[in-house]
């Protein structure tokens, strides 16, 4: 049976154990002269080949190259002269029945030949056993397996969960497949890789093909570590055509332009049915992602099958995921209500990333709610907005969320609990942040905060006009608002002794020196980034210990023109600036000249 169309990975080839024939060496003879040379070739060879490594063990100083090899021979290799300083001048002979490979390739296999002939008798040493590739340690698979595909991260790691699907969307998946028929142990090496990280379509028909197939191949089953449900938010509109299959071809206009219709989808599932259908599934996985798209006024993802009473039916749990991703989240969770029904059905979940595609006033007041919650998350990431472009003054939006909330304030509630231990967030945040999180932990001992990750949009403050509230490296009014931000950040380190890494960071893809965007970073005692005398001050009270990595009292390599631009050379800086001093900025008011 074919895996299901709407999988975006492509089965590996399912063999039986006890058919499957282990790959040996090619000795690179034909297989008639193998026959007759095998007995006086492999004995002398295997004694070479033990000499060899027995001498190239031991230190030596460079020598003239090896000599070429002819037919696949060992030639007679006779080592340099050591010098008389170098220790162990003598080789140590070790034991020389050393076992060998010896391996046929697919164009000599002879596929007539029964399975069960036996290899000929080895010569002269005639200790020395025939090895096939089942029989090395399983290090060396997992090292081979490695080069091809990537490494794999372990589902306890906190790296990047995105470097999981090495081998989801890998151009050369079919050849990489193809792998398991190499040999019994290569087949599940291989499956594990090639299924770890799948991705499914949440329609009814999509989950039915893939339920039928992982039915009919349960072995599969528990090498599912990551699953990941798209929604789709729009399907081609049928037109009037008199053949179905032009339905789905662009209409073209009489200017040239193609034109297509779209409408919701109609066969897309609940979270309940994808929550059933992962719960029966797939028992081992650990990390689920819920896309809910994106697209202008796209339809909310439905949660139940039929809206049942509250209280009345619970959601399917799975008991075995940790960390939940949500990508386009204003479709999946809208209220607080939509949250509790998701967490219900992942009762021992430690991990959240809430990722917006597009910034809204009602994703702010969304998470302004929830975030109010208690939860017993050990890791916590919110992206709200992510475009990272500067702005000229707060957007409309915002204001309407300043007006009703004070955001900063909620996260900081979240950023208290006693079981988080990271937290990750990018958007509009300022120093009350911090300074409600210091209100929230009276007692140091509680909290269990290790690592705090700002990535900033603008920080959110009092302007009396409007052209005083535009972020970048220009705006000597962002520049003091996250100098601000940056010593409520170190103050709040007294109380949280255990955070060890702190990042605060504006991101600007508009800069004309991305360089020269403000960060500052504390990790392992060292220092980086902004700095002034009230920063280094307040470290050096907090943090003793910490100490900055550079001191620098310019940016570098800068000039100033004749209109009191600075001049910056095209090349500058060429390596990540480890110092910038807050007042410099102020000479970048009046506009930067690139030469």
């Amino acid at each position: 049976m074919s895996p299901p169309r709407n999988m975006s990975l492509s089965a590996a080839p399912f063999l039986d154990e006890d058919h499957v024939e282990p790959l040996t060496i090619d000795t690179r003879l034909p297989r008639a002269e193998r026959a007759q040379s095998i007995d006086e070739d492999e004995g002398k060879a295997a004694v070479e080949l033990a000499s060899i490594m027995t001498t190239a063990s031991n230190p030596v100083s460079p020598g003239p190259s090896s000599p070429p090899l002819e037919q696949g021979r060992v030639q007679d290799f006779v080592p340099p002269t050591r010098p008389s300083s170098t220790p162990f001048p003598q080789p140590e002979h070790g034991n020389t029945d050393l076992p060998f490979l010896s391996c046929s390739s697919d164009a000599e296999m002879d596929l007539d030949e029964p399975e069960d002939v036996e290899p000929p008798a080895l010569s002269a040493l005639g200790e020395a056993v025939g090895t096939n590739l089942n029989d090395l340690p399983a290090e060396i698979h997992e090292c081979i397996l490695d080069h091809l595909f990537g490494f794999r991260i372990s589902t306890t790691s906190k790296s990047s969960i995105t470097r999981w699907g090495t081998a989801l969307r890998h151009s050369r998946r079919k050849e990489l497949s193809e792998l398991a028929l190499v040999s019994a142990v290569w087949r599940v090496l291989i499956q594990e890789r090639l299924y770890r990280h799948t991705k499914l379509k949440a329609t009814i028909s999509s989950l039915r093909e893939s339920f039928e197939y992982f039915s009919s191949h349960p072995h599969l089953r528990p090498y599912i570590k990551h699953i990941e449900i798209w929604f789709p938010v729009f399907q081609p509109k049928s037109g009037p055509l008199a053949f179905p299959f032009l339905n789905s071809l662009p209409m073209v206009t009489v200017d040239g332009l193609a034109t297509t219709s779209y409408i919701l989808p109609v066969d897309n599932c609940s979270l309940e049915e994808a929550f059933y259908f992962v719960a029966e599934t797939f028992p081992e996985v650990s990390v689920m992602t819920l896309e809910g798209g994106e697209r202008r006024k796209a339809p909310k993802v439905r949660h139940w099958i039929q809206e049942p009473e509250p209280g009345t039916r619970p959601m399917p749990k799975i008991d075995s995921v940790r960390t939940l991703i949500c990508k386009g989240q204003w479709n999946l969770i809208r209220g607080e209500d939509d949250f509790e029904t998701i967490r219900s059905a992942l009762p021992n979940l430690q991990e959240w990333h809430a990722n917006y595609s597009k910034p809204k006033s009602k994703s702010y007041l969304t998470m302004a709610d929830i975030l109010m919650r208690p939860m017993r998350l050990t890791a916590l990431n919110i992206c709200i907005e992510c475009d990272y472009r500067r702005e000229l003054s707060f957007p409309p939006y915002f204001m309407k969320v300043s007006n009703k909330v004070h955001f900063c304030s909620r996260l900081a509630h979240a950023a208290a609990s006693p079981s988080l231990e990271h937290i990750s967030y990018t958007g509009r945040v300022c120093k009350q942040f911090f300074v409600d999180l210091m209100a929230r932990n009276k007692d140091s001992r509680l909290s269990r905060l290790r690592s705090i990750d700002l990535t900033v949009k603008n920080c959110c403050r009092q302007v009396a006009h409007w052209n005083e509230s535009g972020s970048g490296i220009t705006d000597m009014n962002f520049i003091n608002a996250f100098e601000a931000l940056v010593i409520a950040g170190i103050r709040a380190l007294g109380k949280l002794p255990k955070v060890q890494s702190l990042r605060i960071r504006y991101v600007d893809l508009d800069s004309p020196v991305p360089p020269l965007n403000p960060y500052f970073l504390l990790r392992d005692g060292w220092c980086s980034g902004v700095w002034s005398d009230a920063i280094v001050s307040e470290l050096n009270r907090v943090r003793p210990n910490a100490r900055f990595e550079d001191l620098a009292e310019s940016f570098g390599e800068v000039g100033h023109g004749k209109d009191g631009r600075m001049t910056i050379s095209p090349e500058f800086p060429k390596s990540r600036v480890l110092s910038l001093k807050l007042s410099n900025y102020a000479l970048l008011s009046n506009g930067i000249s690139i030469t």
